[in-house]
């Protein structure tokens, strides 16, 4: 090869190193320098989202910490599964979802229909940080098209 280098004019050697140069750089630039690019840009996005997601969780932390001190009163414990059912799912605006309401022993089943699965995670919440009842069993399935909002069927106990 540098036999055929040498065996080049001034000017085609001139060209031949000034395309070499160019090859050089255009390889560095798309073998490293972009795909460092990419990721530098796709982890500034990433940290973006973070930030964004954690500025709204913030308002909530209030009022988690809030519920964590909350007591269960005697009272609540003695109260039949169905009124603490009924009366949460009231107080929750919940009532229109629930399709049954059925206890089964120490238990309780209930079916929703359509529900907000947001709104269903707050209600079971509140059940478990004031009446001490926990999800013993479940199922949830998507209902249509309507993105957050579910079928479930929950048995609940103490």
């Amino acid at each position: 090869m540098k036999d055929w280098f040498a065996s080049l004019y001034d000017r085609e050697q001139k060209f031949v190193l000034t395309a070499a140069v160019f090859l050089a750089f255009a390889i560095l630039y798309l073998a490293i320098w972009m795909p460092l690019d990419k990721g530098h840009r796709h982890a500034v996005a990433g940290v973006g989202i973070w930030q964004s997601s954690i500025e709204k969780l913030k308002p909530l932390k209030g009022s988690l910490s809030g519920n964590t001190g909350t007591q269960i009163s005697p009272s609540n414990l003695q109260q039949p599964l169905v009124v603490v059912v009924d009366s949460t799912l009231r107080i929750r605006r919940l009532n229109t979802a629930l399709q049954r309401s059925q206890p089964a022993g120490d238990n309780i089943r209930v079916e929703f229909e359509n529900i907000a699965f947001d709104e269903l995670v707050m209600w079971l919440g509140d059940l478990a940080s004031q009446y001490a009842l926990q999800v013993q069993s479940g199922s949830f399935s998507a209902s249509g098209d309507v993105p957050g909002r579910i079928n479930a069927q929950l048995t609940l106990g103490r």
